[in-house]
């Protein structure tokens, strides 16, 4: 099919756009790679009156450390999460990299786009949220940052303003000797996840966790976290039975949607499962080196 009519604009500049964005209203969109954006509108399932093109605006094209993590401007294509910098800073975003669609898709797919998409499903807002990343809008009234777990409100809907964009996503750098695993089912490779789960942990020389998250796709209208989860295990020795409880923790209050792809019994019964493979994998690679 052939999408509904749209005017469409191509700025140079961050402010080019917003002010675009400002002057058309909230059915304009931000055109970045697309890869979900122009499939929706070819049928017809997204009809926005205008396209704000920003594949011009060069200043967003960039991944750089900051702060000790890194940051993705808004150009940043997903296949750049596979980068040897990405790797050996947050080893947990290359591999979510692996299960993000094809590798044409993420050649020309957005880091921002994704995340601002807010697909309950996609892998990106999964890892935002176990990592606490920040997100930066840029609007009329300039720039703010919101923490991702403020970030993502329901289904395809996120808590950017007005004429505001998203213009860069800010993920902490794991620390070192930290735990983490990023895990999903699918039905075949570069399938949206029936259900995915992120952990990450970090201990003392104990061994005592003295932090836990846990983040899951695919169960509710948005990534959830798990607090019940990580409040029990914080403060206590990792190990089997830990795991298996926090697991069941994790899974007892999720309500998941139900498709011809699982029942929502059937999801949260994979959500226990993913979690607790998931926590063991993340003890296991505790003060391994980054990038295994």
């Amino acid at each position: 099919m052939k999408p509904a009519p749209f005017d469409y604009h191509r700025p140079a500049t961050v402010d080019e756009a917003v002010a675009l964005l400002d002057r058309h209203g909230p059915d304009t969109k931000v055109l970045a790679g697309g890869q979900s954006l122009l499939p929706m509108m070819k049928l017809r399932l997204a009809r926005p009156t205008a396209l704000v093109d920003i594949n011009r605006v060069r200043e967003l094209a960039y991944v750089r450390a900051a702060d000790d993590g890194l940051a993705f401007g808004a150009l940043a294509r997903l296949d750049e999460l596979e980068s040897d910098e990405v790797r050996r800073r947050c080893p947990i975003l290359a591999d979510v990299a692996r299960d993000i669609a094809h590798a044409a898709i993420r050649h020309r797919g957005t880091v921002c786009g994704s995340l601002a998409h807010a697909d309950p499903a996609a892998e990106l807002p999964v890892a935002a949220l176990v990592l606490e990343a920040d997100l930066v809008a840029t609007g009329p009234r300039g720039s703010r940052v919101i923490p991702a777990r403020e970030f993502f409100v329901t289904y395809l809907t996120t808590a950017l303003g007005a004429g505001e964009m998203l213009t860069e996503a800010r993920f902490p750098a794991l620390a070192p000797g930290s735990g983490w695993s990023f895990l999903e089912l699918a039905r075949r490779p570069g399938d949206f996840a029936i259900v995915s789960a992120a952990a990450v942990l970090d201990v003392d020389r104990r061994g005592v966790i003295t932090s836990a998250r846990i983040a899951l796709g695919a169960v509710a209208e948005r990534a959830v976290r798990c607090p019940e989860a990580e409040a029990a295990l914080t403060g206590g020795p990792g190990g089997r039975e830990a795991f298996e409880s926090a697991a069941a923790l994790a899974a007892a209050p999720l309500d998941p949607p139900a498709d011809v792809h699982g029942s929502a019994a059937y999801r949260k019964h994979i959500a226990r499962v993913l979690v607790g493979r998931a926590l063991t994998e993340a003890w296991q690679r505790i003060g391994a080196p980054p990038g295994r």
